[in-house]
């Protein structure tokens, strides 16, 4: 999923979502769940690997999209459901943080490595265009939920 953020838009647009958005995002039964930094590690690595291979730009790791790419994969754990919810959010948090013009995501959820997360999002057309997107910056989140199945997020943004 991407979202362009017109400067000039962004006020409204923020203002907008606070004070009328259909996601709700209750906080109240969200645990923290344990990140797979190895896997994390990897994604990142494959991702750059690809982007370079391609002539383009690796993309700088951002601690502030880490920070919502793992806030949503603890939702989608705690919701047990793979989904884009509560985007709009992130990404406009991310645009006002920041000064981000774009912002994307990729999710998955129960692949075991990642490099098959990876290969599958290369097959669908949209992941594929997310990950070789016009993008400066990127986070990848991958948790474990208490069955050990593993939920991806990764946030890309300029």
């Amino acid at each position: 999923m991407k979202m362009r953020l017109p400067h000039a838009f962004l006020i409204m647009f923020v203002f907008i979502l606070g004070s009328c958005s259909e996601e709700s995002l209750d906080d109240a039964n969200i645990l923290e769940a344990k990140n797979d930094i190895e896997v994390e590690n990897k994604l990142l690595d494959i991702v750059n690997d690809h982007r370079l291979s391609l002539g383009y730009t690796s993309l700088e790791s951002s601690t502030l999209a880490y920070k919502y790419a793992n806030e949503h994969n603890d939702y989608m754990i705690a919701t047990g459901n793979l989904s884009h919810d509560g985007f709009s959010s992130r990404a406009s948090s991310i645009a006002a943080e920041v000064n981000a013009e774009m912002v994307a995501e990729n999710v998955a959820k129960d692949y075991t490595t990642a490099n098959e997360a990876f290969e599958n999002w290369l097959a669908s057309s949209d992941h594929k265009k997310t990950m070789e997107g016009d993008f400066t910056h990127t986070a990848v989140s991958v948790k474990k939920d208490s069955e050990g199945n593993l939920y991806f997020t990764q946030l890309f943004y300029r």
